[in-house]
């Protein structure tokens, strides 16, 4: 029986390419493995026939042999825009060490257990957590089974790596901006126990403090998605609404300036609104979101390279790596009247 050609349904094997080269699959074995045995001559036909019928070796099957699968996982939370761009970078990282990244995505229906529990069972060498929500003591038992990198979420966790943004000092830009605009009324729409909302919300207060307007402190129940903003500016609407607000994220900011905008209030000509994250989101025209950044390509690199350092070296000690953030000031944002 002739051996199948590229294209004919399915992919290549050794034993293929022993029929066609008209050698052992032991043999084809040798050449492919770049091992002993098999003369200069034999090699030439071995590999000018693999080349023929298009067989690729198993990489992955290889690795696995040796004990190694080169392959990262990100557990990531599907609704998270900022995560998204956290990806990006984390696959050119990957890319450029000579990794693979395996994906497993926090549902409103899949918790954040059962996506690890995907990857530990793909066999992946290390763990990138996105945010993760997981109490600290059960990200230091998984990382005494593997390094783990836990990506813009301050911990404090035993043998945890952790790559984040100064969240607090984010806020100080965004009061700042606030302030030199002629701002004194600015609330803060916090983003409950998602991670980083403490640290946001100590940010606020702290630069609310230093500018003496501690007095006009305002913090709003809010979270991390659209509809908490919505819920947020309609209990700002109620009695007297602040000239500014700072809020959590740029999702909720886009629910904050829905409710803003059907009730009537310009934004920013009654009302000044800042994000956090510079997400995609916050970059679309009709949005224009005055936010703070976060540099996601430089937290991805950096959360790789931890990664990595520990697998390279078992003893390598755990440690955080802090980015600071930056204003970006667009539309949203302007002098109260």
């Amino acid at each position: 029986m002739a051996a199948p050609g590229p294209g004919e349904g399915r992919r290549p094997t050794l034993a293929d390419v022993a029929a066609r080269a008209g050698v052992s699959t032991a043999l084809v074995s040798i050449v492919v493995r770049e091992a002993p045995g098999a003369s200069a001559a034999t090699r030439e036909r071995v590999l000018r026939a693999a080349r023929e019928i298009g067989y690729r070796p198993d990489a992955r099957a290889r690795l696995l042999r040796a004990h190694r699968s080169r392959l990262l996982g990100v557990v990531f939370e599907v609704q998270g825009t900022f995560h998204g761009d956290l990806l990006g970078g984390l696959y050119e990282a990957a890319e450029a060490a000579g990794y693979e990244l395996a994906l497993s995505a926090v549902t409103p229906s899949r918790d954040e257990a059962r996506a690890v529990g995907s990857l530990l069972s793909d066999r992946c060498e290390a763990l990138v957590l996105l945010g993760p929500r997981s109490p600290a003591a059960q990200l230091a038992e998984l990382a005494a089974r593997l390094p783990v990198v836990v990506v813009a979420r301050a911990v404090r966790a035993r043998g945890v790596d952790v790559v984040r943004t100064a969240d607090d000092e984010g806020l100080h830009l965004a009061v700042d901006h606030l302030v030199g605009l002629g701002h004194r009324r600015i609330a803060h729409v916090d983003g409950g126990r998602a991670p980083g909302a403490a640290e946001r919300r100590r940010g606020y207060r702290e630069a609310m403090a230093r500018h003496g307007l501690s007095a006009e402190v305002r913090t709003v129940a809010g979270g991390p998605a659209e509809d908490d903003g919505a819920a947020a500016a309609r209990s700002l609407l109620e009695g007297a609404p602040p000239t500014a607000v700072t809020v959590f994220n740029d999702r909720c900011a886009t629910g904050v300036l829905d409710v803003l905008r059907r009730a009537g209030r310009s934004v920013p000509g009654d009302v000044s609104v800042t994000g956090y994250d510079d997400s995609r989101l916050a970059r679309l025209a009709h949005v224009d979101l005055t936010t703070v950044a976060q540099d996601a390509a430089r937290m991805a690199s950096l959360a790789l390279s931890r990664a990595l350092a520990r697998l390279e070296r078992a003893d390598e000690p755990a440690g955080e790596e802090v980015v600071p953030p930056r204003l970006v000031v667009r539309g949203t944002t302007a002098p109260p009247r």
